[in-house]
């Protein structure tokens, strides 16, 4: 009998009307004999409320504590979820991460799953149960309450999946899929029909909401295929995300993906000497900052160095503060920061066997007198910086160029 794991976002389970929806869109698979395990996340917005609550209470709000609140949310969607299936006459429990249990190790607020005793569920499956865990969380070894951090919900769904062996794992949220690009910033974005995790992996990390780039990595390490599809037209297909040896590639690019929530920092006329590099770079790490993009040049007398690198937004203060701090320990002219930048990416596996990608990209920004500031590339991306005020008019003109429209 084929196993599938299902989960549910918090716009799918916003409120009771669409949470009896979900019931429905599962009574229907329930039909096709199939054993099924549901991963539901918190309310849309319960989870911020929640945030909230604990930044009234305390400045300085205890991790432990956090996670124990914060993980209420998904508990309670698992809760109302488990009723609504049971109303309609489908055998339904919903299981607790230390019922299961699914274990986890790392600090609080930012968990990793280590295992899941899958015997219980499967004895409930056996049943003909339908089990509902609520997503996000575990218990670490010491028995205390953990949450697995940003996107935790999909990585508690591919876990589930890889522990049952299950035959697919179905994301549903609020789209019907993956598409080429935004399509809230260009309409003639299309829906892809697979995407290998390679492909999904770089477009998610690069900006792409759909699914967070920790559980694609979960999911292709552990070979789990994932379908995102839409809890309001569950009968579209949706987007396969699979290994690369089930994907044809006909198109040299798959996506356009973009973020704006990155900031440049340049310094300016640094003396170029051994070391250097890692005394720029070691506040940033200490401080937990995470660098992105890096460039450096080097002058001709190989004297002086410009280095450029960007963080996130959100960092930049902090990142400003650090930098400007180490005057007295590495000899440079200036600081030069933006905030208002945003960093565009085109991602395809098809590119590896395709010559003239960068030129082609290049080319057409710069037809539309688009400057790029900063280049990166891998094996199946090129990433640029650009001035924010751009954006839209470079996704739409990149994502033309290379026949996504």
């Amino acid at each position: 009998m084929t196993t599938i794991v299902m989960k549910f976002g918090g716009t799918s389970v916003a409120n009771i009307d669409r949470i009896k929806n979900v019931a429905n869109i599962i009574e229907k698979r329930k039909l096709e004999k199939t054993r099924i395990a549901v991963v539901v996340s918190a309310m849309a917005g319960v989870t911020n409320d929640l945030v909230e609550k604990s930044k009234q209470i305390s400045s300085n709000f205890s991790k432990e504590e956090y996670d124990v609140l914060l993980s209420s949310g998904e508990q309670v969607t698992a809760s109302l979820l488990s009723a609504a299936l049971q109303d309609k006459g489908i055998k339904s429990r919903s299981m607790m991460s230390w019922q299961i249990p699914i274990v986890t190790e790392g600090q609080h607020k930012n968990s990793r799953i280590i295992s899941i005793n899958s015997k219980a569920i499967n004895d409930y499956l056996d049943k003909d149960f339908v089990i509902i865990v609520p997503g996000f969380q575990g218990i670490s070894q010491d028995m205390r309450t953990t949450t697995i951090g940003r996107g935790g919900s999909d990585a508690s769904a591919v876990a589930l999946a890889k522990s049952l062996d299950a035959d697919r794992c179905e994301i549903y949220t609020d789209v019907e899929g993956v598409y080429s690009t935004n399509p809230a910033i260009c309409d003639k974005a299309k829906k892809i029909e697979k995407i290998s995790y390679d492909e999904m992996l770089e477009m998610a990390s690069l900006g792409a909401k759909v699914m967070q780039s920790t559980s694609v990595q979960k999911a292709m390490i552990n070979d789990v295929e994932i379908y995102v599809k839409s809890t309001f037209a569950p009968e579209k297909e949706g987007t396969a995300i699979l290994p690369e040896d089930k994907i044809s590639y006909d198109k040299v690019v798959t996506g356009v993906a973009y973020s704006k929530d990155d900031a440049k920092f340049t310094l300016q006329g640094v003396k170029d000497r051994p070391g250097v590099a890692s005394a720029i770079f070691k506040p940033l790490y200490d401080n937990g900052i995470s660098v992105d993009m890096i460039v450096q040049n080097i002058s001709a007398d190989n004297q002086k160095t410009d280095v450029t690198f960007t963080t996130k937004r959100e960092d930049y203060d902090k990142t400003k503060k650090l930098i400007s701090g180490l005057k007295d320990k590495i000899d440079f002219e200036a600081l030069l920061t933006d905030k208002d930048v945003a960093k565009i990416s085109i991602v395809g596996a098809g590119m590896i066997t395709h010559p003239g990608v960068a030129f082609k990209m290049f080319n057409a920004l710069a037809s539309k007198d688009i400057n790029i500031q900063v280049i990166s590339t891998s094996e199946i991306k090129i990433s640029v910086l650009i001035d924010e005020k751009n954006t839209e008019q470079a996704v739409k003109t990149l994502h033309s160029v290379f026949d996504l429209d």
